[in-house]
């Protein structure tokens, strides 16, 4: 065979151009599924991070009675209600209470934020707490 340079530019002849083409198809696959394995992990972050937001869910509430929970003493006022799991935090600066609860639904949603009190010693302790806008409603374990 007689080599002419203008003819195979860019292209491998013989045997060995079956073995270019297949070295260059897993190449370009190696690439695609790379790709994909990125999209995949950003897609991961993603989701984790929406995760991460959507388990604590904040609200605002305003006590006009000193009250009690966890064992914490809250003065009257504006503060903001944050659900982790099975525990809720009421916090003002660096005013912080919290107490296990148990969430549960009403049938319909709370036309505004409620607080419900248990007052048997002279003292007004959480008991419930109705939010306004959902159907949540958050009954706080006996201390």
């Amino acid at each position: 065979m007689i080599w002419q340079p203008q003819q195979n530019r860019g292209r491998v002849s013989g045997p060995a151009a079956g073995v270019a083409h297949e070295r260059i198809a897993t190449r370009k696959e190696r690439f695609l599924s790379m790709a994909n394995m990125s999209k995949k992990i950003l897609m991961l972050f993603a989701v984790l991070g929406l995760a991460a937001v959507a388990s604590a869910k904040s609200y605002s509430i305003m006590l006009f009675e000193p009250s009690l929970l966890g064992g914490a003493e809250l003065k009257p006022g504006n503060y903001t209600l944050e659900m982790k799991d099975e525990k809720v935090i009421i916090r003002a600066g660096k005013h912080v209470a919290e107490a296990p609860v148990k969430v549960e639904t009403a049938d319909s949603k709370y036309s505004s934020t409620t607080v419900r009190y248990r007052n048997g010693d002279g003292k007004y302790r959480i008991q419930e707490i109705h939010i306004g806008g959902t159907n949540l409603k958050l009954v706080v374990n006996a201390e």
